[in-house]
């Protein structure tokens, strides 16, 4: 069985905050490492509900290269992601910029962190833009969340509008 593949641990850290416990709440202290699962190499998060106490346990495919840090958050490498997506990227942007908190621009402070979050999250929706194309494919979007986004707005999806709203958060967040 082919295992969805985190690119990286934040990657995996934010899909495990978007799918939460059956009790509705995503605290859980996860510990991760390698497992083989079915004969396949995979990485394993395992943890137990904050709330109500479930065992929780994901199980992740290895991306083909390892995908190195490059700043705060890397999400993954040049592909689009088999975990989230294009919709629920915008989702995590459009939450994450709503919610920027007042007050200077400080070199890691929250306010930097969530501008960071919210155009690392626009960088992976322009992954879903084939080469030669302006927007991303209606089939691009897997989700009930993502397809709902797109649905909302479809326009928001064309390549030039996602390069502006990128270029926006990097330059709200001095970076």
């Amino acid at each position: 069985m082919p295992y969805s593949i985190a690119r990286s641990r934040d990657e995996a850290h934010l899909y495990l905050d978007l799918n939460p416990c059956a009790c509705g709440s995503a605290g859980t202290d996860w510990d991760s490492g390698l497992a083989s699962a079915e004969g396949e190499l995979v990485t394993c998060y395992e943890g137990r509900c904050a709330a109500c106490g479930a065992e929780r346990e994901y199980l992740f495919g290895l991306p083909e290269r390892e995908v190195t840090p490059t700043g705060y958050p890397t999400f993954g490498g040049a592909e689009p992601s088999e975990l989230l997506d294009p919709g629920e990227w915008m989702w995590v942007a459009d939450l994450t910029a709503g919610n920027v908190p007042e007050g200077p621009l400080s070199e890691g402070g929250e306010r930097r962190q969530a501008l960071s979050i919210a155009r690392a999250a626009v960088e992976e929706v322009i992954k879903f833009v084939p080469p030669g194309q302006d927007e991303v494919p209606e089939e691009a979007f897997w989700s009930e969340r993502g397809r709902a986004v797109r649905a909302a707005e479809p326009g928001r999806f064309r390549l030039d509008r996602l390069l502006v709203v990128r270029d926006t958060y990097r330059e709200l967040a001095g970076a």
